[in-house]
């Protein structure tokens, strides 16, 4: 997905600046070709020799605003060379100058030089973010289909004010980006609504003891971030996780089988697209006790009842509006359970999943997979990150 992609950063004046060093590392380092513009306020912050050692390429200022690239004007090459623009921290005074089309340096000249998508990652103080007039350019702004958002997040800012305005981490602002580069920035689940499990449940014998699995809830966190950046309203019901959770992403934490069955029949009926990435428990102890067990209580012998299947039971209750996408993780032959789990269970799609393979399946970073829809169709998807397979999946369903 990185190959031969070209990323334009536009950095404003803001402490927060020194996060985007990370991304722009990141970057460079998958593969992705970095050019950088600094406003004259940013470079009070960091400066044109880190950018330049980071990005492996000269860093972009005012100054060389007059210098042309191959007999061109900076503004109008960089404009046409970039895939996607990334502006962060985007300052109010960016902002207030975006939102009116103006342009008196280096980085607005190059935004109105330019039609590629243009993702902002505002920063700033919380009592700037929530004044009306910043606010309403923010909204005028994403009028415009052509901008894409990541953050504010809130938290502690470095003014110690607590509230929204912290740029977002550079783990958010990179899944970002490569979701714009995988899409080119199209919105196709603007105004639907997206159900996701993910993360393996626990059957509890007592309360330090359970029967589980290793799922990690990477892949179920991965569709809830690609379909978020598609434009859908996103509900992710999760098992306990060990990644953290996109903080634009409406979470619900279940730790059973039969708490994720009550979570997801509830929101189920509101939902476009449902996706059961959880690694659902089959069966529980027969018997559960509030205190734990002394070793020596222990039972020899486990009684084992099974829990209720909630893919199945959604499958049944599935109207002719909704798509219901399931997931199998399989060892050996992975098409012929998966085939079987998509008819039993009445889903439109399935991914099958060989965790017996290398770096893929549960906790890794990467993953690979073979989507079946109801009609049989096939599509194989060799190892990639979690968050480009997310993306192939929903192409998948769409098309």
């Amino acid at each position: 997905m990185n190959e031969s992609r070209r990323v334009l950063i536009g950095i404003g004046g803001g402490i927060a600046a020194y996060k985007v060093c990370q991304v722009i590392s990141t970057l460079f380092q998958a593969g992705v070709q970095v050019r950088v513009i600094l406003t004259q306020a940013a470079q009070e912050f960091i400066t044109p020799l880190t950018i330049s050692t980071l990005s492996r390429h000269q860093a972009y200022t005012d100054r060389l605003f007059w210098q042309p690239i191959h007999n061109r004007p900076v503004h109008i090459e960089l404009g046409e060379w970039a895939d996607l623009f990334v502006i962060a921290p985007l300052t109010a005074n960016t902002l207030g100058k975006l939102a009116h089309g103006l342009a008196d340096n280096l980085l607005t000249n190059t935004v109105l030089a330019s039609h590629c998508p243009v993702l902002l990652a505002p920063a700033m103080n919380t009592d700037m973010w929530e004044q009306q007039a910043v606010q309403r350019n923010w909204q005028h702004l994403l009028s415009d289909s052509r901008y894409h958002t990541v953050g504010p997040d809130a938290g502690r800012l470095a003014c110690d004010r607590v509230g929204a305005g912290r740029l977002a981490e550079p783990s958010e602002i990179l899944a970002a980006i490569y979701s714009v580069l995988y899409t080119g920035g199209k919105r196709d689940l603007l105004g639907k609504q997206v159900l996701i499990s993910t993360g393996g449940t626990r059957e509890h014998l007592d309360p330090v003891r359970f029967i589980g699995n290793p799922s990690t809830g990477k892949m179920g966190l991965a569709l809830a971030q690609a379909a978020k950046h598609r434009g859908a309203k996103v509900v992710l019901v999760h098992a306990p996780l060990t990644e953290p959770i996109p903080p634009d992403i409406q979470a619900i934490s279940v730790v059973s089988a039969a708490e994720m069955r009550q979570v997801m029949l509830s929101y189920f009926s509101a939902a476009d697209l449902v996706i059961m990435a959880a690694a659902v428990a089959d069966v529980k102890p027969a018997d559960h006790t509030s205190e734990k067990l002394p070793k020596a209580q222990l039972p020899t012998a486990l009684a084992l009842e099974p829990v209720p299947d909630i893919l199945a039971e959604l499958g049944q209750r599935k109207q002719s509006h909704q798509q219901l996408i399931g997931f199998a993780a399989q060892t050996g032959d992975i098409v012929k359970p998966a085939l079987e789990k998509l008819n039993v269970k009445n889903l439109d799609a399935i991914a099958a999943n060989p965790i017996d393979q290398p770096n893929v399946g549960f906790a890794s970073d990467t993953n690979q997979a073979i989507f079946i829809n109801k009609q049989g169709r096939q599509e194989s998807v060799q190892p990639c990150s979690k968050l480009e397979l997310a993306h192939a999946l929903l192409n998948f369903i769409g098309s």
